[in-house]
């Protein structure tokens, strides 16, 4: 009877090498999971920029679709910084403010009034930003540039160059006084018949067109 064969085992540099090799292969597999994980995320962020972008360019032109020219206040005007709109709002007339301050686009929306008195009073106050600062709705970050432009005639201006005026009619009572405070009676601006937007964002610039239709 022939003496049995000891049982061979693995050797030391084979042990060494099959862990290598699962090393290697949990490696790229953590690496590949990984990498679902974050495109998964990235797409995840950017729906919901693209899904806040498109709610606040739909108020930004629902604001703009209600503007009510009055006698009180322009109808609609841009300092550089800020657009200023009155709107027509359930109650009376709203004035609306879009501001760029630092790298953050704003909204703030006064209460709705129905005295010229109070719509002037609000407009001197939301010429200064830290009036109204505690109200605003801050709508988007990292905006680098707010730029507005208003089709007058048949092309594209500054939105802060002077237009046409019209007559409006002198109401009976005279607003509060103040130095900055927008005219009432005699002569008001016309409205364009158009406005663009032009935002400076991370992802590149953003344009909006909107036709203005005052409300009656």
């Amino acid at each position: 009877m022939k003496p049995s064969r000891p049982a061979r085992g693995f050797t030391l540099v084979e042990v060494m090498v099959a862990l290598v090799i699962m090393a290697v292969l949990a490696t790229m597999a953590w690496q590949g999971v990984d990498g679902l994980v974050r495109a998964r995320e990235g797409a995840e962020r950017s729906g919901e920029a693209a899904l806040r972008l498109g709610t606040v360019i739909a108020q930004w032109e629902q604001d703009l679709s209600q503007i009510q020219q009055s006698s009180a206040a322009p109808g609609l005007k841009f300092d550089g910084a800020t657009l200023r709109l009155t709107r027509r709002a359930p109650g009376g007339i709203q004035l609306v403010a879009w501001t760029l301050q630092g790298r953050s686009w704003y909204r703030w929306a006064g209460p709705p009034v129905t005295r010229i008195q109070e719509l002037q009073d609000w407009w001197i106050r939301s010429q200064s930003w830290s009036a109204i600062q505690a109200d605003a709705l801050k709508m988007l970050d990292d905006v680098d540039s707010q730029q507005v432009y208003f089709y007058r005639g048949n092309s594209w201006s500054n939105a802060q160059s002077t237009g046409d005026f019209e007559a409006t009619p002198q109401p009976p009572q005279p607003p509060a006084s103040g130095a900055s405070a927008p005219p009432v009676g005699g002569e008001n601006e016309v409205l364009p018949t158009g406005v663009r937007l032009v935002l400076a964002l991370p992802s590149g610039p953003l344009s909006r067109d909107l036709m203005v239709r005052p409300s009656q």
